[in-house]
Order: C-alpha cells, then structure tokens, then sequence
C-alpha cells in the first residue's frame, strides 16, 4: 500500500504568523515535524504542502519534499487533496499530519495507518482517554464518543456526553471521556468526496470540520493512543515545549 504522509503548513496566522519556520532548539517547527514523520515505518514518502515560497525554499533547504497549494484553501485536508494530486495521484491513502506538533510520535502515524488493514475504513484518527478535569471541560480540546465498532459518533467542544445526575468534578470517576487527537488518514477515493462537501451545519457550529464528513454518512475508524505530543498554537505554547523538552 502506497501511503503519503502530507504535512499541511501555511505562513499566515492571526495567532502565530510564520509559525512553521520558528526555531526549536536549533531546528525549524516544520523540520522537527518532517523529521518525526520520517522515522514512520508506514509510510511510502513524506511531503510538505504550503502557500507560501518562504516555507517552500525552507523545506528544500534542509532537504525535504515541498509541494506549493493554493492560497485559497479552508482548511488542511483541502491541501492534502490538492498536494497528493500534485505529488503521487496514485497514492492509496494519505495521512495528514498536525504542522504544528514538532514532537509527534511515529508511533501514532504507524497506529492511524493500521486502521486501513480493514478494507470498509474510509477515513482515521486517534483518540486519548481524559484523565483531568481541565482537559475534559477545556473548550479547546475537542472531545469525541464512539460506537461499538470503535467509530466516532460525534465531536464537540463541550464535554460529551454530559453526566445527568451528577456534580462534575464526579463525571471522571463516572465514565470514560475521550479527547482528539488531530491526526487523520483517508483513502484517496474518500478524500475527493470530503473535499468536494459543502460546510455543513454541524461543522460551522463548532468549528470542526471532521462533523462535515459524519454529517454526510462518512464513517470514522477511530484507534486509541497513550501518546500526546505538544501543540504549537500561540506563541506561549513555546514554553509548553520548553517543559515537554
């Protein structure tokens, strides 16, 4: 099977403008990113996706595989779709990897990759148990609850599901809570039909746009991981590394 690990990184950011190219310990984010991408044992090849030259000449620089994607897109699965076209249209599946996520474990992108040894999976990712009160009633981790098949259900901002009956600083103890973890994978067949959906109604009210693909009957293998890298949203999230380091 023919797997491309993609790595979305775009220059401009309200939060963080040139995030990709920040220096970490004497590396830029993006490299850190490719670097960890590379030591998968799944993957066929690993490639950055970007809009912007600087990023670009930067990837080529150190010696990594760059793709240039329009201005244009919404969001990072609209650039994988435009890079794998690009890049290796004869791809079996791509996995789009968090640029923002210098630490990233291989372990997980062999984990969503295994999700595809079935042949119904049509798109993966990850998820982690809750295990404190403050990510599990945080607003900007998204939380998510699966079926029996271990699919995911739904993902939503708030907590879900909501524990009836019960203070909150109980609801741990009461049931297992899941976060996600924002690491997907797509056959490439699927990644042309999620690309070409409209926003949907689900998706614009919470901001996450994997509630676009349930709201239109896709199907979301889900596998669980013990691993949890540091995310780079802001430029105080640098300290968070610091500590991580």
């Amino acid at each position: 099977m023919k797997i491309i690990g993609i790595i979305p990184a775009r220059y401009a950011s309200s939060r963080f403008p040139a995030k990709p190219l920040v220096d970490i310990g004497g590396k830029s984010m993006i490299e850190r990113v490719f670097l960890q991408a590379k030591k998968s044992k799944s993957l066929t090849d690993v490639l950055v996706a970007t809009d912007d030259e600087r990023i670009a000449s930067h990837v080529e620089a150190f010696g990594g595989k760059v793709v240039l994607t329009s201005e244009t897109h919404q969001s990072g699965t609209d650039r994988c779709f435009e890079a794998i076209n690009k890049f290796s249209p004869d791809a079996d599946l791509v996995i789009n990897i968090q640029g923002d996520e210098p630490f990233i474990h291989p372990e997980q992108i062999d984990l969503v990759a295994s999700c595809f040894d079935s042949a119904d999976t049509q798109i993966a990712t990850l998820v982690k148990i809750i295990k404190t009160e403050e990510d599990l009633f945080n607003v900007n981790i998204p939380k998510v609850v699966l079926n029996a098949q271990k699919e995911a259900l739904l993902f939503s901002r708030q907590t879900i599901p909501s524990i009836r009956g019960k203070e909150q600083q109980e609801w741990l103890k009461s049931f297992t809570f899941y976060k996600h973890i924002g690491i997907y994978a797509y056959r490439i067949p699927i990644l042309a039909q999620i690309t070409a959906l409209k926003p949907s109604s689900l998706e614009m009210a919470e901001s996450l746009e994997q509630l676009r693909w349930i709201e239109n009957g896709y199907k979301i293998k889900v596998e669980f991981t013990d691993f949890e890298s540091v995310a780079v949203d802001a430029p105080d999230d640098l300290k968070k590394l610091i500590k991580f380091l």
